[in-house]
């Protein structure tokens, strides 16, 4: 049966933007982790183009790790397993957002 909703489907050749956030102790709140709030606000200011997917370290580490970034968070654009951008951060101004974009708008698949 089909979803009721296509509009939360992305397409396959959609970038995602990997948001990893570090391990945290339960009781401690870091100034720089996304909220559920500040994933969907990011994914409103993107559109369909860039699909933001928040990769938390305490269920991920392998995941985290093998991007090998010196900090977190820290954001990696990519499509079809190939790196787009990266960002030590997040990316919470217009400027990162529109570098964003046009890396996601700019790739061109490998031919092969």
């Amino acid at each position: 049966m089909p979803p009721s909703s296509s509009s939360t489907l992305m397409p396959p050749e959609a970038a995602v933007l990997l948001v990893l956030v570090p391990l945290l102790p339960p009781d401690e709140v870091s100034p720089g982790t996304l909220s559920q709030a500040s994933i969907r606000a990011l994914q409103g200011r993107l559109g369909p183009a860039i699909r933001v997917l928040k990769i938390d370290e305490a269920n991920y580490p392998d995941v985290v790790r093998s991007f090998g970034t010196p900090g977190l968070p820290a954001c990696v654009l990519v499509r079809q397993g190939v790196e787009l951008w990266r960002q030590q951060g997040l990316p919470d101004d217009e400027s990162a957002v529109c570098e964003l974009l046009e890396a996601a708008r700019t790739w061109q698949p490998a031919h092969g």
